[in-house]
């Protein structure tokens, strides 16, 4: 009896130690952001009133993200994070549980390594510089893939050195939910015989100092059989290009940059260029004002034009009411809405109106 009490004794120290060395915390959060939207000269006429179906002034979101020091410099890390529709309580992003992130990795002096569903350099890239961010009037109206830019059955890797941050992933199969909208183009990959079906690889370099900041990211994915159009082959390849900037005041923040996108699939390919440049202005701390200007070109295709203005007032430090104002002027092919998720006649000027609450925990 006394070695079974010494036995446990000893386990139960072993334990404790083991407990005050190894600190974990865990915490969950979250956005919710709706309200009501307007835009005229819908596709096939009229116009729509409604609640949002893809975003608002941002996503909305919750998650649960976990880090326990391990020693030395360190740490374990966690993240699940599930985007939702609040007009219906539907899950975004294909209706997956977590299908904005699910990941697990390591961070050290030397960098982080993560595996998993994860956000790749494509969204670091324009973090900064879009002043407007994934809005409902936002330049992501031109290519929604930015605000959905992660890879599942990922390697990533980031690190932050005296200001220069580099980092980089690499997707076995790069979308393995669809197809259920722009987050979802049912490409899996990791097919026996076809090492090229669905990778996906992203690059960052990025320099953030107190004042100022520039980024430049390069993304290149490929399809194969059975996934969502235009990348229905593994021969196929879509290649994204960002560079970027920003620099802030006091009160003021610019940013802008260029996207250049290369399309290569057969019969849809194609070539765009799209250049934003934009403004926050918080006269005072509890009042923000944005205003962008967005152009999309694809040569000899068409033209288009947006103008966002968005004012955001908070009434706390987690809650905030908006407003938001978008003109899109298409060229005569044009056919991009004002409003992410929305629809519009071709070669249309179009008006969009959106206002809304948007509270965090």
């Amino acid at each position: 009896m006394r070695s079974v009490l010494r036995s446990i004794a000893f386990f139960s120290l072993v334990l404790v130690s083991r407990l005050a060395y190894s600190q974990s915390s865990i915490t969950l959060y979250g956005i919710i952001d709706t309200g009501v939207e307007y835009y005229n000269h819908a596709a096939g006429g009229g116009s729509f009133a409604g609640m949002p179906t893809l975003t608002g002034e941002v996503p909305s979101e919750w998650g649960l993200t976990g880090v326990e020091d391990l020693g030395g410099g360190t740490k374990a890390f966690f993240k699940l994070e599930n985007g939702f529709a609040p007009g219906t309580g539907g899950f975004n992003y294909g209706g997956r549980e977590f299908g904005r992130q699910a990941n697990v990795g390591l961070q050290t002096a030397y960098g982080s390594l993560t595996l998993g569903r994860q956000n790749n350099m494509s969204t670091y890239a324009v973090l900064n510089a879009d002043v407007i961010g994934p809005s409902v009037h936002s330049l992501y109206v031109f290519d929604n893939y930015f605000p959905n830019a992660r890879s599942d059955n990922a390697i990533g890797y980031m690190g932050k050195f005296a200001g220069v941050t580099v980092g980089a992933t690499y997707s076995f199969g790069r979308d393995a939910a669809g197809p259920g909208g722009p987050a979802a183009t049912n490409c899996p990959g990791q097919v026996a015989g076809n090492f090229l079906a669905c990778k996906q690889y992203t690059g960052l370099i990025a320099y953030d100092s107190s004042r100022f900041g520039v980024a430049a990211s390069y993304d290149r994915m490929r399809g194969n059989a059975g996934a969502s159009a235009p990348l229905t082959s593994s021969a196929y390849t879509d290649s994204r290009s960002v560079v970027d900037g920003y620099f802030k005041l006091p009160s003021l923040r610019v940013g802008g940059g260029w996207i250049h996108r290369n399309l290569s699939a057969g019969a849809a390919s194609m070539v765009y260029n799209l250049y934003f440049f934009g403004l926050t202005y918080t006269p005072i701390a509890l009042l923000a004002l944005d205003a962008q200007v967005d152009k999309y070109i694809q040569s000899g295709v068409t033209s288009s034009t947006e103008l966002v203005a968005r004012a955001s007032y908070y009434l706390s430090r987690s809650t905030s009411v908006y407003s938001s104002v978008g003109y899109m002027i298409n060229g005569r092919n044009g056919s991009a809405s004002v409003a992410a998720g929305g629809t519009v006649e071709t070669g249309a000027e179009q008006l969009g109106v959106m206002l809304g609450v948007r509270h965090t925990f």
